[in-house]
C-alpha cells in the first residue's frame, strides 16, 4: 500500500506534521514498502527518515 498523497496519510502523521514533513514521510514510506514489502516496517523507516531530516541543520521541515 503507497500513499498517492498525503490526505492518504494516517491522521496521526498529518497532525503531527507540517506539510513539508508529510511529504518526506510519504516518499519514505513508499520506497520502504516497495523494497521491504512490510507496512510496520515502511512505517519505521519513514519515521527514522524525517527524524534524521529533522536534526539536520538546514531543515525545511519543521512545524
Amino acid at each position: 500500500m503507497s500513499y498517492l498523497n498525503n490526505q492518504d496519510l494516517p491522521v496521526s502523521i498529518r497532525t503531527r506534521l507540517s506539510e513539508a514533513a508529510q511529504n518526506f514521510y510519504r516518499v519514505a514510506f513508499n520506497s520502504a514498502i516497495q523494497w521491504y514489502g512490510e507496512e510496520s516496517k515502511a512505517h519505521q523507516i519513514a519515521w527514522s527518515a524525517v527524524r534524521n531530516q529533522m536534526c539536520s541543520p538546514n531543515s525545511a521541515i519543521l512545524r
